[in-house]
């Protein structure tokens, strides 16, 4: 039996789209300045468009050298030694890149007043098969909730609710020796090969500083930081604060740490406990303010209490050291954190970010993975475009208003669209029960959640 030839021969089609990308945010200056610049033989540029549209054909590069269908003009030996050019910058041309797309092209088509934020967080590179590659380590997934070979990718992505884009990165091994695998090969500490393998050696909160400090001085800002209860340490909070100048939104630990409240120091799960909860179907279940304390310094913050949508029995807390937002909008805001998952889910399932590149130089996964951060912007760029009417010329930029950020009436209406499905789906009802049944519901809920949904079924 034959295979069904695939005749939709795309690659003019990517060439033109890739070509206009780097052409319009000038990548091959920014090459240049990151020191990937060649004094003769094959043009840099080549070698980088290749590897960037590579992911978008269907067979990898040793398949299409195999089978006679690769239509590069290098080797493999050129391509491998571009990738382990230990000299070439690449977590700053990502944030050299990622600040041309934000501040020249995202800021532009966003009102001033929107709430645009930093969010850190951390993913498995999975290596589990490997045994000789460079700083390899233990680390530990917080997926599985156990260690497996690879690093901890450690992502700064800038948002301001309708796109993401990644900022800067660092490929974590581990801070201590004993979960350390392999050793890094002997490099000058002074040089940018020992530099990057140093940095991959230290806490990842102490990173995560020097990552957001690195934006900042690109010129990218945000008004706040979001991230999860791994990073939500006082020190970092603090530090965020005094370096950084940046609010902090995260998610704290039900664990032993001490914050100052009503002048006695309580964990988060005793200022629970001693605090009366609010009734019925409120947005959240507790606020207070409380003081953040780390060697002497301290920091006002607000506490608030949600319910765990998981488990309605559960609870849990997130942190805001902006004490003029009120606690509808902490909530609303920390929701973009969610963008960062979307990334790294994209990278790993469609970008090839883990499966495409086993070499086992650290240099060459650095380079691989600011190739796939790129081909990342490339995508959230066009999807901005495809999106936003904004984007076409003056005249539309003048009339048109901006993509909203996501409301409280449309996550109603999300929440009710999917009740209804799982209601019909799983009870096997009529389509005439199904709305007796949603008029009922609907009638049950509070009034603000009712004018919500109305609201928004009249809109639609």
């Amino acid at each position: 039996m034959s295979s069904i030839p695939q005749n939709q021969d795309n690659r003019k089609e990517i060439s033109d789209f890739s070509a206009k990308f780097i052409h319009e945010f000038r990548i091959g200056k920014l090459l240049f300045k990151c020191n990937a610049g060649k004094a003769k033989g094959i043009p840099v540029m080549d070698i980088f468009r290749y590897l960037l549209c590579l992911v978008f054909s269907d067979r990898s590069d040793y398949m299409q050298r195999r089978t006679g269908t690769s239509d590069c003009s290098f080797s493999k030996n050129t391509m491998y030694r571009f990738l382990n050019n230990a000299r070439i910058n690449w977590q700053r041309f990502i944030v050299l890149l990622s600040s041309g797309i934000i501040c020249d092209f995202m800021k532009p088509l966003t009102d001033e007043n929107r709430k645009d934020v930093f969010i850190v967080d951390d993913s498995l590179f999975d290596r589990s098969r490997s045994k000789k590659t460079e700083l390899l380590a233990n680390v530990f997934d917080h997926c599985s909730m156990k260690y497996k070979r690879g690093y901890r990718m450690l992502t700064l992505g800038w948002s301001d609710g309708n796109s993401f884009v990644p900022v800067d990165y660092c490929l974590l091994s581990a801070a201590e020796d004993k979960n350390l695998l392999c050793e890094a090969k002997p490099c000058d500490g002074r040089s940018l090969a020992g530099k990057r393998r140093s940095q991959s050696r230290r806490k990842a909160t102490d990173v995560m500083v020097e990552l957001v400090t690195a934006a900042q001085k690109a010129g990218i800002t945000a008004k706040y930081i979001l991230f999860d209860s791994w990073f939500s340490s006082p020190k970092t909070i603090i530090t965020l604060k005094k370096e950084c100048n940046l609010d902090t939104i995260a998610m704290i630990k039900k664990g032993k740490t001490k914050y100052l409240y009503q002048g006695k120091n309580f964990n988060i799960k005793e200022i629970y406990g001693m605090n009366r909860k609010r009734r019925g179907r409120s947005k959240y279940l507790l606020s207070i303010d409380v003081t953040i304390q780390k060697d002497g310094e301290t920091l006002p913050a607000r506490i608030v209490c949600v319910r765990n949508k998981s488990n309605r029995k559960d609870w849990l807390a997130l942190i805001s050291t902006d004490m003029d937002i009120s606690e509808e909008e902490i909530v609303r805001i920390y929701g973009k954190r969610w963008d960062i998952e979307v990334f790294f889910k994209s990278c790993k399932s469609y970008l090839r970010l883990v499966k495409e590149c086993r070499s086992l130089s650290y240099d060459a996964l650095n380079a691989h993975t600011a190739i796939v951060f790129t081909r990342y912007m490339m995508l959230s760029v066009a999807k901005r475009r495809d999106e936003d009417d904004k984007t076409i010329c003056e005249l539309f930029y003048a009339l048109l208003d901006e993509l909203e950020d996501i409301t409280f009436n449309e996550s109603m209406q999300i929440i009710l669209d999917a009740l209804m499905e799982t209601v019909m789906e799983y009870f096997h009802i009529t389509e005439a029960q199904l709305e007796e049944f949603s008029a009922l519901f609907i009638s049950h809920l509070p009034k603000y959640m009712q004018e919500a949904i109305l609201s928004n079924q009249k809109a639609a």
